[in-house]
């Protein structure tokens, strides 16, 4: 089954020096049985080749895959123009570890503020002309970059559909930070976005049926990514495991229904 845990999920414990990237995989792998690793950025030690050989190593030793990896820190848009220049520099940084790496999906934010509610007109300009130009190393190598309903207008499924359709590149997606919406279309942002979504980020805060039905719709527009879990405020190892175990319950579902 196509699931993972976002890395992020166990920031607590990296913190704490209780669990390195290394540990993160050991425990996707033999802990639950996983074969699907969603790496944030934090929780690699270093951007050195070195470690990131190290840490490819460590995939290919347990024959698991990197579905994404999630990036902090590099996102596209700041007033300051050095600090943009800055953080471009930071995101083909990036995308040199993700291809080390074999990562399927990068996910770079577009940036603007927490607090916008939309992209001004030299933003998405720059937005699109930014992230055509990383869809294209993407396409060229294998793998995709895309944004996240994150924060600030990346939370506006209007935004995130026009950033969309503004880059329209077969390199380019959308990661689905389900419900995390904003706005008079928040109810509606996930179906909105659905079909440039290229990876998934399922926050455990959902319910039953706030985890079913969001699924059943991804599935119904060809969605065929990774379902990857975030817990936003850290988990320990057995709130991962009820997560994962309710995330295989719907998939299970589908199978015995032969959908």
């Amino acid at each position: 089954m196509r699931i993972s845990v976002v890395s992020s999920s166990f920031f607590p414990m990296n913190r704490a020096g209780t669990m390195d990237v290394f540990g993160y995989l050991e425990s996707m792998r033999y802990r639950y049985g996983l074969y699907t690793a969603d790496i944030w950025n934090w929780s690699l030690a270093s951007l050195d080749q070195e470690h990131i050989q190290a840490v490819r190593g460590a995939l290919v030793e347990r024959e698991m895959r990197l579905a994404a990896l999630s990036t902090d820190g590099s996102h596209l848009w700041e007033d300051d123009p050095a600090a943009r220049a800055y953080n471009h520099r930071m995101t083909l940084e990036h995308m040199r570890v993700a291809e080390s790496m074999g990562a399927n999906m990068v996910r770079i934010d577009a940036g603007a503020g927490v607090d916008t509610q939309t992209f001004g007109e030299e933003q998405i300009d720059l937005l699109a002309t930014r992230y055509r130009e990383y869809a294209q190393r993407a396409h060229d190598n294998g793998y995709k970059i895309g944004a996240e309903n994150h924060y600030g207008a990346e939370r506006n499924p209007l935004e995130m559909r026009r950033l969309a359709e503004a880059v329209d590149h077969p390199g380019f997606g959308l990661i689905l930070h389900v419900g995390n919406w904003r706005g008079e279309n928040a109810d509606r942002g996930d179906a909105m976005t659905a079909p440039w979504t290229i990876h998934v980020h399922l926050p455990d805060s959902l319910t039953d049926e706030g985890l079913a039905e969001p699924m059943a719709l991804l599935r119904n527009t060809g969605y065929v990514g990774t379902w990857c879990i975030e817990f936003e405020g850290g988990a320990t190892y057995a709130q991962a495991g009820v997560m994962i175990a309710r995330v295989q319950s719907v998939l299970e579902g589908w199978r015995l229904a032969g959908t």
